[in-house]
């Protein structure tokens, strides 16, 4: 091999390093704010887990009466908790384990048992679309104040991170100053926004965001929808009204349809999910403000009554403070404690 192909492969094999350091340091610092999100979850449970590990005790009836509480604490929900709490109890009985030490373990597995990995989890981790369906369309619907439109703005981010043009269609019309957060989060990704006045017929702007991503050969829609409460059947109607004016236009439209939920409103959150269930098909879900003020455990309830795929989390306001979600990343970050119950 000549000195000069010795000197390009070695700085080939320089940048790769390079893009492999930085890729890892991306990683870490991700890890690092979802630990932070679940931070007062896995204090809770440590507290329990940990300190009786430290003391010596035996599994009984006392210890795992305190797990549960430590789970309810959590936000894990009454249905879920007694759901762990019964599998917990049966497998202590059938493998005659009596060291707290294996708690830890138990209930690590448990959990993981009842949260899925979306259909598309390495699709959501690369943002990455569909070839044969552009424009890609995501609605994305939710209660008023549960931060749509950060996760709108933060999603146009990452899309067009990923190397796609972004247009958004600013569909909620009713609220007040709803255009100007939603321009402003336009304007901090990068791309373009679909509008019209105040009090427009939602569907109407929809049709409008998708014709013009047509005819700009824009790769992703992001739909913003109107947050009114999610028990009013005209809002639901709206939502399938969008859905129809759009599947004119793109017959498989809207590709995804992503309900936000706000993670410190705890079982609310999980209230809000079975009635938009009831009226819209969702895709998937999307839990913000995971940010070290909420429970974490609604995570679990949610994934596992609703078996609809947690698809992204929100653990911060900056604008790249959307992960998508990753079960092992979740667990590992929720169980970051050693057996003594400190901070590993």
């Amino acid at each position: 091999m000549g000195i000069f192909n010795k000197i390009r492969e070695k700085v080939r094999e320089t940048v790769e390093e390079t893009k492999t350091s930085i890729r890892e340091t991306v990683e870490s610092l991700k890890y690092d704010r979802l630990k932070q999100g679940l931070k007062r979850t896995r204090q809770g449970i440590s507290e329990k887990i940990g300190l009786a590990a430290l003391q010596g005790r035996v599994i009984d009836d006392a210890l795992l009466d305190e797990l549960e509480e430590a789970l309810l604490l959590a936000d894990v929900g009454a249905t879920m908790t007694i759901d762990i709490s019964d599998s917990i109890r049966d497998r202590v009985r059938e493998e005659g384990l009596k060291d707290a030490g294996n708690l830890g373990p138990l209930l690590r597995q448990e959990i993981e048992a009842r949260l899925a990995d979306s259909p598309s989890a390495k699709n959501d981790q690369l943002y990455k679309i569909p070839e044969n369906q552009r424009p890609h369309v995501i609605m994305i619907v939710g209660v008023n104040g549960v931060g749509k439109t950060t996760t709108i703005g933060k999603l146009a981010h990452n899309y067009r991170e990923a190397g796609y043009k972004v247009l958004i269609g600013a569909a909620d019309t009713f609220r007040a100053a709803a255009n100007e957060q939603l321009e402003v989060w336009a304007e901090r990704a990068g791309v373009e926004i679909i509008q019209q006045k105040q009090g427009a017929d939602p569907a109407a702007v929809a049709y409008d965001t998708l014709q013009a991503a047509v005819s700009r050969n824009a790769d992703v829609v992001l739909i913003d929808t109107a947050g009114r409460l999610h028990t009013k059947s005209n809002l639901m109607e709206e939502l399938r009204k969008i859905s129809r004016v759009m599947g004119k236009i793109r017959d498989y439209t809207p590709n995804e349809v992503f309900l936000v939920l706000d993670a410190t409103t705890g079982q609310n959150a999980l209230q809000q999910a079975k009635e938009f269930t009831n009226a819209v098909d969702i895709t998937g879900l999307v839990l913000t403000k995971l940010d070290g003020t909420a429970k974490g455990g609604i995570v679990i309830s949610i994934a596992h009554e609703l078996r609809i795929p947690l698809r992204y989390i929100g653990v911060g306001e900056k604008i790249d403070d959307l992960q998508p979600f990753k079960l092992n990343a979740f667990v590992d970050a929720l169980f970051a404690f050693d057996e003594k119950g400190e901070e590993g």
